[in-house]
């Protein structure tokens, strides 16, 4: 088989399988809450949101795959150079996916994949290859890296404060209410989980969908930048079952060990999530779902009880997101320099 057909092939299912941990390792994002609050079952959650799951890849537009897919530049590199890289940078990002899911430490796809993809291509081909954005930054305009990394670090600061006012809001208009409105509130987050299911894809698939059209650019079998139904469809598929085998240990980190989650609490949280996660989908810009999922729990426990959020381990879930990045790029330059020694 040709060189470059082996590489592009090889590269295609690595995505593909990056795609699967993705939605293996956000999974306990989603459902979380759902099952925290006994809003529904186990099986329940996974059916609900493996649904709309699948709904949001073909849905929500590519306007976060051409930001991924834009942000390192690889194409006056040889053929085989830059399908390597970019297939040294996939592997790094899974390895760790795996390497956090096995700890049950809910750490960020989005930062993974970002670190492991910047990190190879600095070493192999120079930092003018990646695209950073700072001068489009001092103009105003997110453009690059910088685009990625300002939606990372604000999506999970709006996600607490939105939280927080959201959940003020809420437990003013039930003021009162009857105890037994915790039977509608566990009903009504049949809906805002589907909703956050739906954002989840529409944002995280994206990222896999904007780096497999860069692979088959590279490979030559498209001619510009324009992701592919297909595309569409398969990164869909791989974030659906991952989301369908799903990541229990960290259902307890997010569900359990932040704050104790009541019907109100999972509500507000799903709301919360769905629209800073979508509204980020709308204007290109790739954010966490662990971190908006988790920082809006805190909001809501910020909100009614301070002293009750478990502060604690929402320090070890920072530490992780700032070890991340770095953390995904050792893995795939550590990938790459093994690859270069054998080739």
């Amino acid at each position: 088989m040709d060189t470059i057909l082996l590489l592009s092939v090889t590269a295609i299912v690595v995505v593909l399988v990056f795609e699967f941990t993705n939605g293996f390792h956000d999974a306990a994002n989603i459902i979380a809450t759902v099952i925290a609050s006994r809003a529904m079952t186990p099986v329940q959650a996974v059916l609900v949101v493996a649904f709309f799951e699948f709904l949001g890849p073909l849905l929500g537009g590519t306007a976060v795959a051409n930001t991924i897919g834009k942000f390192v530049t690889l194409d006056d590199l040889s053929q085989t150079m830059a399908l390597s890289v970019v297939l040294c940078g996939l592997l790094g990002a899974i390895a760790w996916n795996l390497l956090t899911w096995w700890y049950g430490i809910p750490s960020s796809s989005s930062h993974a994949l970002v670190g492991g993809l910047a990190g190879v291509v600095m070493v192999a081909a120079g930092t003018d290859h990646v695209s950073w954005g700072t001068g489009e930054l001092l103009h105003g305009h997110l453009s690059g890296v910088a685009k990625v990394i300002v939606a990372l670090i604000l999506s999970p600061m709006i996600g607490f404060w939105v939280g927080y006012a959201l959940h003020k809001t809420m437990l003013l208009l039930l003021r009162g209410a009857h105890p037994s409105i915790n039977r509608d509130l566990r009903h009504l987050q049949f809906v805002t989980s589907a909703g956050l299911a739906f954002s989840h894809g529409a944002n995280d698939a994206q990222k896999s969908m904007g780096i497999l059209t860069l692979v088959l650019l590279l490979g030559g079998f498209i001619p510009s930048f324009e992701v592919p139904f297909w595309v569409m469809l398969a990164c869909s598929l791989a974030i659906t079952l991952g989301i369908l085998f799903g990541g229990w240990q960290i259902v307890r980190t997010l569900g359990f060990s932040i704050y104790k989650i009541r019907p109100l609490h999972a509500l507000d949280s799903q709301m919360t999530a769905a629209s800073v996660i979508f509204s980020s989908s709308l204007f290109g810009a790739p954010v966490s779902t662990t971190h908006v999922v988790a920082s809006s729990i805190m909001g809501i426990g910020a909100s009614e009880r301070p002293k009750a959020v478990r502060w604690g381990k929402a320090r070890e879930i920072a530490t992780t997101w700032l070890v991340t990045i770095p953390g995904a790029a050792i893995m795939a330059i550590s990938c790459y320099l093994v690859v270069r020694t054998f080739t």
